[in-house]
């Protein structure tokens, strides 16, 4: 009875190994070469390396943000970096949260002059830190506009296009406060949150019609935003989230695009932001075999992990409130 019981698992874990080979074997990028590919907050950091990606990868490429002087300095990189004469490489200045119609408008000038939007890698953000009651209500507000809603309202024009076509990417950069609330993060990760909520419903709505969607969850990242950032973040922020690291911008933007090209969920770079998405993956859409089973076999270890985490921070916490009172 036990050497038949043997037979039987030994079979089923050849067959288990052998199905996850061909899984990602048989695994393909999506290509976009000669596709058209829109790019908000792509002036710099994350969102001018993924479109340096796309230009790179053969695909004509506009970058959306405010500053056109930016904007004209990051469409001189990209023009050097094209592989095709042919590629047509674009940028417009919008300010993505002050107007829906302002967006659709452009976007609908865009697709008459350069072709339907295939791909909308979503990088237009920016960070305020403090805590909840030292957040300024027009802060927070700020915060939900630029992180939401210039999101929100470019994915919301272009979404029912890809759902007609059959075919379409989406891609959301939130971060990793989009998994857990940090101190110092309050309003936010309340607008990171609402990102990770925005990709999972479209995920849910459009796969059967095609569309993929990838939520990117960058660590800190070495960009002009971080530099801001840096300037309003409590202390206990700044020890909280400065043990993993910093990431540079052109491996955040190429893994961003190739994991969006692959269909991807989610888009982790590093040890940190792996276990992160593991442990917060709830209710994420299945995005393969391999990664359920471990998920389903690591959950359980890593809630210690998270937990000894956790107690990590509180620590931290109250050694900044002591050093606080004592000066």
């Amino acid at each position: 009875m036990e050497h038949s019981t043997e037979i039987i698992l030994t079979i089923a874990g050849i067959v288990l190994v052998h199905g996850l080979i061909f899984y990602f074997l048989t695994r393909k990028s999506r290509l976009i070469k000669g596709k058209h590919v829109v790019v908000t907050g792509g002036s710099s950091g994350i969102g001018l390396w993924a479109a340096i990606e796309c230009v790179r990868l053969g695909a004509h490429v506009t970058i959306i943000a405010r500053n056109v002087s930016l904007l004209e300095k990051a469409k001189e990189e990209l023009e050097k970096r094209r592989v095709r004469d042919t590629q047509m490489i674009q940028f417009r200045s919008l300010d993505l949260a002050k107007s829906y119609g302002a967006v659709t408008s452009m976007l609908d000038e865009l697709e008459r002059t350069v072709g339907a939007i295939y791909m909308l890698i979503n990088c237009a953000g920016m960070a305020i830190c403090g805590t909840v009651e030292d957040t300024s209500v027009e802060d927070a507000r700020k915060l939900m506009d630029v992180n939401y809603f210039a999101t929100y309202y470019p994915t919301r024009h272009v979404l029912p296009k890809m759902k007609e076509a059959g075919d379409g990417i989406i891609v959301i950069t939130a971060s990793q406060a989009a998994l857990m609330g940090i101190y110092g993060y309050g309003a936010y990760a309340a607008s990171k949150f609402a990102l990770r909520g925005l990709a999972e419903t479209i995920a849910m709505e459009a796969r059967h019609r095609g569309v993929s969607v990838t939520l990117a969850l960058p660590a800190d990242t070495d960009t002009p935003g971080f530099e801001n950032e840096n300037r309003t973040k409590p202390e206990e922020t700044k020890i909280i989230s400065g043990s993993g690291g910093l990431a540079k911008p052109e491996h955040v933007g190429k893994r961003l695009v190739q994991d969006a090209l692959k269909g991807s969920f989610f888009s982790i770079m590093g040890l940190e932001s792996w276990v992160l998405s593991i442990l917060c993956v709830g209710m994420a859409p299945w995005r393969g075999p391999l990664l359920c089973f471990v998920q389903f076999y690591l959950l359980g270890p890593l809630r210690l992990i998270g937990l000894a985490l956790q107690w990590n921070f509180q620590r931290i916490i109250k050694n900044c409130a002591k050093q606080r009172q004592r000066t």
